[in-house]
């Protein structure tokens, strides 16, 4: 094989490679990542009842529905009241429902967490009929739901201290009810540490009441529903996803004036036809300079042995 041959074979190999290049990727350019948060909720309230109340024998029915410190969010939010009246139903003075020396409620939605948090404490719960006696006394409890985006939710409730029913202390089971009936008062049933979670919500109530009241049953005042100690919830936002790196040219060497597609269509359209890129007359230019100094490389070299 002649040195002229190789040179050829060389060259267009070289000129092959260089249209066969495509566009390339920006350094650090990857895959879209997670970033950011949407939606969401949370929400807590530190108690809820849903109580009938029926005077002089039942003559009379008064809803005893109220909420102390119940707050929702995506927009942040923190109560911290710590006592409830209902007027007007124990001989026509209020009824203080709840009295408390701690009871915050606060829902947040932020950085992809929405998050539901209650905490009461030193609490005491009444109800129409039983003005000298708590319906509930508990030194502490707290319930929260963390939602995280992209992750499981939380649900959990803590009992501390000791929980008295109708004048009774009781020892509670977590996820069990404990019933507790007093002669001539009522009788409560209460479940301790409530929680539901699904792939996107969690829920949790640290104590749920079903009451029902009838003192000496004398009709005075008979209560019927239930109550609702320290509950929290929370949906978890969607992670938004961030657009991919768009693919771009190389950047042109500086000092060369960049050839735009408009000002030349008609040889755009030939080189598109032909496989060929705006590159190739450059290429092909350097193509042909190796090919000129290997023939005169080889022609010199038999200049050379023509005369020895």
């Amino acid at each position: 094989m002649s040195s002229t041959t190789t040179f050829r074979r060389l060259a267009a190999t070289a000129v092959a490679t260089a249209l066969a290049a495509g566009p390339v990727l920006l350094a650090g350019a990857g895959p879209a990542a997670a970033t950011g948060d949407r939606g969401g909720k949370a929400s807590a309230v530190v108690l809820r009842t849903g109580l009938d109340v029926s005077l002089l024998n039942k003559t009379v029915n008064v809803p005893l529905k109220v909420s102390l410190n119940e707050v929702q969010a995506p927009a942040s939010a923190d109560k911290t009241a710590l006592t409830v009246n209902l007027d007007g139903v124990e001989k026509g003075q209020p009824i203080n429902v709840l009295r408390a020396d701690v009871a915050k409620a606060r829902a947040t939605v932020a950085d992809g967490t929405a998050e539901g948090f209650t905490q009461l404490a030193h609490a005491k719960v009444h109800v129409p009929g039983l003005p000298l006696l708590s319906l509930i006394e508990v030194d502490e409890v707290t319930s929260k739901a963390r939602c995280v985006a992209g992750q499981a939710p939380v649900a959990e409730s803590n009992l501390l201290g000791a929980v008295t029913i109708l004048g009774k202390k009781v020892t509670l089971t977590t996820g069990g009810t404990t019933e507790v009936k007093v002669p001539g008062v009522g009788e409560v049933s209460l479940t301790l540490s409530e929680k539901s979670t699904t792939s996107t919500t969690a829920a949790a109530s640290a104590l749920h009441l079903k009451v029902s009241v009838n003192p000496l049953k004398l009709n005075v005042a008979e209560v019927e529903g239930e109550v609702t100690l320290a509950g929290a919830t929370c949906e978890s936002p969607k992670a938004v996803a961030a657009p991919k790196p768009a693919e771009v040219e190389p950047q042109a060497e500086k000092g060369e004036r960049p050839v735009e597609a408009a000002q030349k269509p008609e040889k755009e359209a030939d080189l598109a036809e032909t496989g060929g890129s705006s590159m190739t007359p450059y290429v092909a230019g350097g193509a042909i300079a190796l090919l000129i100094a290997g023939a005169g490389a080889v022609g010199m070299a038999r200049r050379g042995r023509s005369r020895a």
